[in-house]
């Protein structure tokens, strides 16, 4: 039988040295941060934008989401892509566009030239976050592999937690372009590695390219990711809400039904048959939804109903991402050693009796109270992601590599939405019934008791699927 093990080593070139793994991984690193971060970082810089462009927030909102439902919509294009045509070209490839989206981000004379140019930026960054786990599993052994992708998700978190901070600090010393800017002399730096570096893959792209099937993955995500984002603040039955929904309906039904008389599809729906790959990116996709609910709920809580300062709120909601980052590479080691199950069914049980545990929270909650519950669902996020990673790269052919880290990022950026709009759907509804009842602290802070509880039930099934997944192979 041929495993994932036997075609990652027979792909693996003997070449490759233990100084070239090294920086491969310092591309990896270099690549995920700066698209990790430029999900975040303009968002600081939206005031001063919208001060200077004159733009309505429905426009300012777009430089936002062009991003965001471009990467999400291109994110298995470009795994699959990958696979065909080889994962250095098409890394390298989205690292030279990003670069340049970035630059023609901070030239764009007026904002909607600026969305236009967000678009190109995120299909640069697409291909960074989709072939990063790819590049990372064929550089490293099996016996390495979950150190590897743990450092990368440390990375990851890193990006996202620091973006705001970083944007704003460039804004008001440089101005808002120099949040795009900053991006082209570090990006020229890591193509010339990423093309003197990477190691070459050997494919030779033979195999034909489902163009259908793509534009409908596309449409379907793309249409998905906007209804949720739409839902949290124009309710279900908006049309801005349930147009997106159905065509994201139409769409995906139509890839499915495509993917399955193709050949060579975009996807190959057979990954989700080898029950560790889909038990471990379902369970990822939990996590992510639970966790992005608690990140949006708690600054209202912080700001509205304890009555901290918006800078002081922000302190504190960084000791779930530092956490995170610091345990993220010793899991993935941990996980080399003793497999993914444990350490990722611990951490993820952690995660959900963490995030019920802010129940415990009352109004006006102390900051030290506030720090170490958060710090918790850092604990817990740490030791789960990395090893859970490992084992969804760990459970797919080497030909599939790229499709399988695609799928890492679409699970993530998902969760996010879905998490998002649920906690945001709870979180109002509550607020109404008890706002009729109760001062304005107590019910903010039941609301979000009520909304977080959701999101940890949201989560639970998670910890079954992460116990019950088979071992995946080195």
């Amino acid at each position: 039988m041929y495993t994932a093990a036997q075609s990652n080593a027979s792909a693996r070139p003997p070449s490759l040295g233990h100084e070239r793994k090294w920086w491969t991984l310092a591309v990896v690193a270099a690549g995920t941060f700066m698209s990790a971060l430029d999900g975040s970082v303009v968002n600081t810089a939206l005031p001063v934008i919208a001060r200077e462009t004159g733009a309505s927030m429905p426009t300012l909102e777009w430089v936002v989401l062009a991003y965001l439902l471009t990467a999400v919509s291109a994110l298995l294009v470009f795994g699959r892509l990958a696979d065909i045509y080889g994962r250095k070209r098409l890394y390298a490839g989205g690292m030279a566009v990003f670069t340049a989206g970035s630059v023609l981000c901070g030239l764009s004379p007026n904002v909607h030239a600026l969305v236009a140019f967000r678009v190109v930026q995120a299909l640069g960054a697409a291909g960074l976050l989709a072939l990063g786990p790819a590049v990372l599993t064929t550089a490293f052994p099996g016996a390495e592999r979950g150190r590897s992708l743990g450092i990368q998700a440390t990375v990851t978190y890193l990006g996202l937690s620091t973006g705001p901070a970083i944007g704003g600090y460039l804004t008001h010393y440089l101005g808002w372009r120099s949040v795009f800017f900053v991006n082209g002399p570090i990006g020229v730096v890591v193509v010339t590695l990423a093309f003197a570096v990477l190691q070459r893959d050997g494919r030779d792209g033979r195999q034909p390219f489902d163009v259908l099937g793509a534009l409908a993955l596309a449409v379907g995500l793309a249409a998905l990711l906007l209804a949720l984002t739409e839902a949290a603040d124009r309710g279900v039955r908006d049309p801005w809400v349930a147009g997106p929904a159905g065509a994201a309906a139409v769409a995906l039904a139509t890839f499915v039904a495509v993917e399955l008389r193709q050949e060579h599809p975009v996807l190959d729906l057979r990954l989700f048959g080898n029950w560790t790959f889909a038990a471990s990116t379902l369970a990822a996709f939990l996590s992510y939804s639970s966790t992005s609910a608690v990140n949006f709920l708690m600054p209202f809580y912080l700001v509205r109903a304890c009555g901290y300062r918006v800078d002081a709120a922000g302190l504190m909601l960084i000791s779930t991402s530092v956490v995170m980052a610091a345990l993220a590479s010793p899991a993935g080691w941990l996980s080399d050693r003793l497999g993914q199950r444990l350490p990722a069914t611990v951490g993820l049980g952690v995660t959900v009796a963490a995030i019920l545990a802010l129940r415990g929270l009352p109004p006006r909650a102390s900051p030290g109270d506030v720090v170490w519950h958060l710090a918790l669902i850092g604990v817990g996020v740490g030791l789960f992601t990395s090893p859970n990673n490992s084992a969804i790269m760990g459970s797919a052919l080497q030909e599939r590599q790229g499709v399988a880290g695609a799928m890492v990022a679409v699970a993530r950026n998902l969760g996010f939405g879905v998490g998002v709009a649920t906690g945001a759907l709870v979180y109002m509804l509550r607020l109404q019934d008890l706002s009729t009842s109760l001062p304005s602290p107590a019910a903010i802070t039941h609301a979000m008791h009520d909304a977080t509880t959701v999101a940890a039930l949201f989560a639970a099934p998670g910890v079954l699927l992460s116990a019950i997944r088979g071992r995946a192979v080195h």
